[in-house]
């Protein structure tokens, strides 16, 4: 029994069409069938209801799925444990990335890692929107705080993010600038919808101040919410690395020059139902390295990853 085909079995049974699964796995459908028939025949038993449409387990079916996810997690960690730390590699990593600013950083870190791992295939997907990993067959995502499920996922912190308050000389011309949390209030903001669907309408500044946002604009794109506070529609709420040439062009303005900003956070997540691949924990490894070396220069993953 190939534990490769036991893999094709879960991605069929998280997707629950032999179509889908075919699709992401970038293999021929009839391959596919022809696989998992073999598996159900030296299993000797139907692990699938077919129908025309869709795949239900049957109840050894999902027997063998939960028997063998854990046996999968475990067979994994223990190839971890016995791969000397610079045997090759092989693999395909699916990784989605939120669009934040450092986006191509992180891109630029994946290369370094394939670099590494030459073996290593990579498919790279950015989507504000939000995404069942596990039935899309994603092994990594970068995510921003509060824009996932922290009970379905294990998630690692990677990114500090400086986030502060913009506005356009244009709006500030006609509105004035608020100097508090309560001034704040009677303005007009851009805010932030997550993909999990959560409106980013309360920042925690510091352990004293919460900034409560009120807004005729909601979006789930920083290139539409800084577009908004270029036209003067309001507050906009924006990391400060996205808006750094707009404030040195003045075409924008900080709001609470004297404020600390608030610092957002960016972490590496992947479900917590389902094993990880000696290729991702390695990537994960490789990430959490590169960014600790970042933190002591304080500069995020930065240019120096291509280095």
């Amino acid at each position: 029994m190939k534990t490769e085909d036991i893999k094709l079995f879960h991605r069929v049974v998280e997707t629950g069409s032999l179509v889908e699964a075919a699709d992401i796995l970038n293999l021929p459908k009839s391959t596919l069938s022809r696989r998992l028939q073999q598996l159900e025949d030296e299993l000797k038993v139907k692990l699938f209801h077919r129908q025309s449409r869709s795949m239900t387990l049957t109840a050894s079916g999902s027997h063998f799925y939960e028997k063998s996810t854990a046996m999968m997690a475990e067979l994994e960690q223990t190839m971890f444990e016995l791969t000397d730390a610079k045997s090759e590699l092989t693999g395909h990593l699916r990784i989605l990335i939120a669009p934040i600013p450092e986006m191509l950083n992180i891109t630029r870190a994946i290369f370094k890692f394939m670099d590494a791992n030459p073996s290593i295939s990579v498919e790279i997907m950015v989507s504000a929107e939000p995404q069942d990993m596990i039935r899309n067959n994603i092994d990594l995502a970068f995510m921003l705080e509060d824009s996932f499920n922290e009970n379905e996922m294990v998630a690692r912190h990677v990114i500090n993010e400086a986030v502060e308050f913009f506005a356009s000389p244009e709006y500030v011309a006609k509105y004035g600038l608020p100097t508090n949390a309560t001034e704040l209030l009677e303005h007009n903001t851009v805010l932030f919808r997550y993909p999990n669907g959560k409106i980013f309408n309360e920042v925690p500044y510091s352990d004293e101040v919460t900034f409560k946002l009120n807004g005729n604009i909601c979006v789930n794109n920083l290139e539409v919410s800084l577009e908004a506070a270029l036209c003067g529609r309001g507050i906009t709420i924006l990391p400060t690395p996205y808006c750094q040439e707009y404030l040195d062009s003045n075409q924008l303005v900080r709001v609470f020059e004297d404020m600390p900003p608030y610092r957002g956070k960016c972490f590496l997540v992947y479900p917590s139902r389902r094993y990880i691949s000696l290729a991702a924990q390695r990537f994960i490894d490789h990430v959490l390295v590169v960014m600790a070396g970042c933190d002591k220069n304080d500069s995020g993953l930065g240019k120096s990853v291509c280095s």
